[in-house]
């Protein structure tokens, strides 16, 4: 019997422009990485026995991972939507930096990308978030709370700006 997992489900179409630059970049940088490795890959299959050639066996991995991150990019780019323009609003929406409080008084500032150039350490959060998604259409001084893992905080919208 296989181990058969639902599909996770479909993230947000939705990109900023250095996003989606960010992307192409590395699908470019991916062909031609892909180049070096198919070159180092057919020397290594020069060598003989393949079964015991690490060298070979390494660059088939390699070569395998790398095919599939440009199948995805080449999937995901054409059905992404650039988000150019940014609402003239004082709500919280895509694109948005957020600063907001915590219960215990500390600040701090995220702002609500895209699924594919989310990164938390750096403050950029997925707008599939659920703290994004807590946070959306929020005006300063509004307060939510948000429930992740048992865990229940009282949070408060501080300032959004838009760049």
């Amino acid at each position: 019997m296989g181990r058969w997992k639902p599909p996770p489900p479909k993230s947000s179409p939705y990109i900023t422009p250095d996003g989606y630059e960010v992307l192409q970049a590395d699908l470019k940088s991916l062909w031609a990485r892909r180049a070096d490795v198919v070159k180092a890959l057919s020397a290594a299959a020069a060598e003989g026995d393949r079964s015991e050639n690490a060298e070979y066996i390494y660059r088939k991995k390699e070569l395998g991972g790398i095919d599939s991150r440009i199948r995805y990019l080449q999937k995901r780019l054409p059905g992404l939507n650039i988000v150019r323009e940014t609402p003239h609003s004082d709500r919280v929406h895509f694109g948005a930096w957020v600063t907001i409080e915590r219960d215990d008084g500390s600040l701090v500032e995220y702002r609500i990308v895209g699924a594919d150039e989310a990164d938390a350490t750096n403050g950029l959060i997925s707008i599939d978030s659920p703290l994004a998604r807590a946070m959306l259409k929020k005006i300063p001084g509004d307060e939510f709370t948000l429930d992740i893992n048992e865990r229940c905080e009282e949070l408060v919208i501080n300032h959004i700006r838009y760049e």
